[in-house]
Parts: C-alpha cells; structure tokens; sequence
C-alpha cells in the first residue's frame, strides 16, 4: 500500500489538500482511504460529507475515516482496569467507570497511531492518505513508535522477560514482589503494535507531503518540517504550495505578494519537487473545489534516505558518517556520544540513532555541517580495532 502523509504548519491548508489528494488518487482508480485526525470535523467540510468514527463513502473508490480518540480511550482505559483487577481491589481502589472517562494528553495521539496501522494492514485499500497534524507535532507523533519501544527495552529488557518462569523464585530471594506475568504480556503487545507502526512509518511505500503557503513564514515552517523530517529519515516526496495567487492579476495591489510568492517557490524548487494549488478565492468545498485545485495523487516514491559511512581509512585514517539534514543551522546542532549510540540534536528535534557496527570500535573526531549534510569523523580506537599485520 501506498501511505502519504500530509503536515505542513497550522493553517496552511493541509486538512484541505489531504482531502484533495485523495480525491485526486480515487479518480486514478485506485481504493483510497482518507484518514482525519482533527477533532472538529475539517476533513468532512472540505469533502462536504460529515466523517466520524465509521468509515463512510466520500466519492467513488474514496473511504473517509475520522477516529473518536475518546471512545478508544474509555475502551483501552476498561480493559486496562480489568486486566489490573487483582491488584486494583488488593488496594481497595474504585474502579472508574467508562461515562466517566475523558482522554488524558497523548490519548489522541495513540489512538491515531493505531489508526495508522489498521489502515496501513487493511486489505481493503491500495492507498492511504493521512491529515497529520501540523509539522512539529507530526514529527514528534511519527516518532513515538521508536521512542517508545526504546523506553519498553530500557524498563523491561529481553535477559528480564525470558527470566519470567524463574519469577517466583526470584521473587522469593529478593523478598520484593516480582511484575506480574500480565505486565510482560501487555508490554509485549504494546512492542509488537508500537513495530507495526514504526514499520508503516519506515516503509518504502510511505512518503510525507509537505504544505505549506509560499511566503516568509511558510519558507520558515517548510525548512523546519524539512529538518525534522530529515532527521527522523523519512522522505518527502512533493512541496505542495497553496493558496498561490495568479501571475496575470489585474490588481496591482497585488504585485507585491505575487512577487514575494514567485522569489518564494524559486528557493523551494531548489531544493524540492513542488507544486502548486491555486488562490481559489473561498475555502474550498466539496469534491468540484477539491478537484480544481488540481492536486496531484499517487506519485513515484523519492530513493530511500541514506546515511551511509564513507571509508576513508586508507586516506586520513578514519570513517565518514553522513546524515542529510538540509536546513540544519551550525548554531542549533549538538552531538552526544552514548555507548554504542548517537544523541543528534537539531533545532528543536532530537533522535538517539544506534551507530553502525563499524563505528562503535571507534571514537568520535569531530563533525563539519556542509552542503545541508552532517559529516561526522570517527578515528578507529586501537584497543578494539583489529590491527593489521
């Protein structure tokens, strides 16, 4: 299946060119599901057919999907109670009941993972197209599923779940009570869904579409989003700018956003496959306004992000690791050696990558950022490197 995800900053549009790109994919003939994540129903206006919690037929060979986060909650939340009910009347807890629960932040965010998944696996669809939030939470919310799977092995590593059949036993030496068996089980589902997710993300079908209004602070908003992007290794396959103003306007009062807009979509093109949808002078409404935007749908997915390390052992002595992050700023990137992994800070998004086998005999050298790409040095360390003879 084909998955494209679709951010930009906040009142760009995006809700609005989600809706349109699938529209634009269901008239290529293929099954198309539109997935919303707003909670007003922005994707239904723009499609002019309410979406909600049952998917509903928005145009032929289009599915509209918007999950109620709060129905899912009350649900996860009542099985979590049950599961927990040994240990909940051992301390004479009230159980909560389901009318009296209302989503705790991130709750949303969860739900819409999952959401991601189910329709990512679905059979039913040749392609996905999801309204993410605006960028910097949608970089935050595609990184997750890793995050959390980093937490999960850090709280309870594989050496202590293969000792569960030795649980009593141990916890008899300690003299502590041990985790419950249901606490390995739940967070090895959680793994197990949390890899699902991180697998639709990674995908080689799966690209993100950046929206963004071409001025100044969209410039800003695309280079950021761009960054995040980056670090995370995810592509980017088109720019789309919206709301572009026509060239051949009569009013001259115009002159000055439309030459604004035109130095604009210059830089963007130096860097990005864009297009543009038009000013069409009102918010777009149903399929007939989505349609003349003229958004383009499925397109061939960009090569795959590399970070690939450069042997330059037999010239200087050491090893290139480089990761492309165009409009990084000098002033904004840190580095932090951990054991065998990388803390790479860039602006306002970090990320803990494990380093590739070969540089984990080796320590840092120093790093130079040129051209948009992260060139860090590594010099081999002689206690662990083998040694020629």
């Amino acid at each position: 299946m084909r998955t494209i995800l679709i951010t930009g900053p906040g009142g760009s549009g995006r809700t609005t060119l989600a809706a349109a790109t699938a529209l634009a994919a269901a008239a290529e003939g293929t099954r198309t599901l539109v997935l919303g994540t707003d909670r007003t129903d922005t994707l239904g206006a723009a499609l002019g057919v309410p979406t909600g919690p049952a998917p509903v037929q928005a145009a032929p060979r289009l599915t509209a999907w918007r999950p109620d986060a709060a129905q899912d909650f009350r649900k996860d939340l009542t099985a979590l109670q049950d599961r927990a009910s040994t240990a909940l009347d051992l301390l004479g807890a009230s159980r909560l009941d389901p009318e009296e629960l209302t989503p705790l932040p991130g709750a949303e965010e969860l739900v819409l993972l999952r959401a991601l998944r189910d329709a990512a696996l679905s059979e039913e669809y040749d392609t996905l197209v999801v309204d993410l939030p605006p960028a910097p939470q949608a970089v935050a919310l595609l990184a997750l599923p890793e995050e959390l799977r980093r937490y999960l092995r850090r709280l309870l590593p594989a050496e202590r779940q293969a000792a569960r059949a030795l649980r009593p036993v141990l916890g008899r030496l300690a003299g502590v009570p041990m985790p419950a068996e249901w606490l390995y089980e739940t967070a090895g589902r959680w793994d197990l869904e949390l890899a699902a997710v991180e697998a639709v993300v990674a995908d080689r079908d799966t690209v993100v579409r950046l929206v963004a209004e071409p001025g100044p602070a969209g410039a800003e908003a695309l280079r950021t989003a761009g960054l995040g992007l980056a670090l995370r290794g995810l592509r980017t396959d088109l720019v789309i700018a919206n709301r572009v103003l026509p060239e051949a306007s009569p009013d001259t009062w115009l002159a000055g956003p439309v030459a604004q807009q035109r130095k604009t979509l210059e830089e963007w093109r130096e860097s990005y496959d864009v297009r543009t949808a038009a000013h069409l002078g009102h918010d777009p409404r149903g399929t007939d306004d989505l349609t003349a935007l003229a958004v383009p749908g499925v397109q061939p997915a960009p090569p795959a992000a590399d970070w690939p390390v450069t042997d330059r052992l037999g010239e200087d002595g050491v090893l290139v690791w480089r990761i492309p992050l165009p409009g990084a700023i000098r002033e904004e990137l840190d580095l932090v050696r951990r054991g065998d992994e990388l803390v790479v800070t860039a602006g306002r998004f970090r990320r803990i990558v494990p380093l590739p086998s070969a540089l984990r005999r080796c320590t840092v050298d120093g790093a130079a950022l040129r051209g948009g790409e992260l060139r860090i040095r590594f010099v081999p360390d002689p206690g662990l490197w083998p040694q020629s003879r």
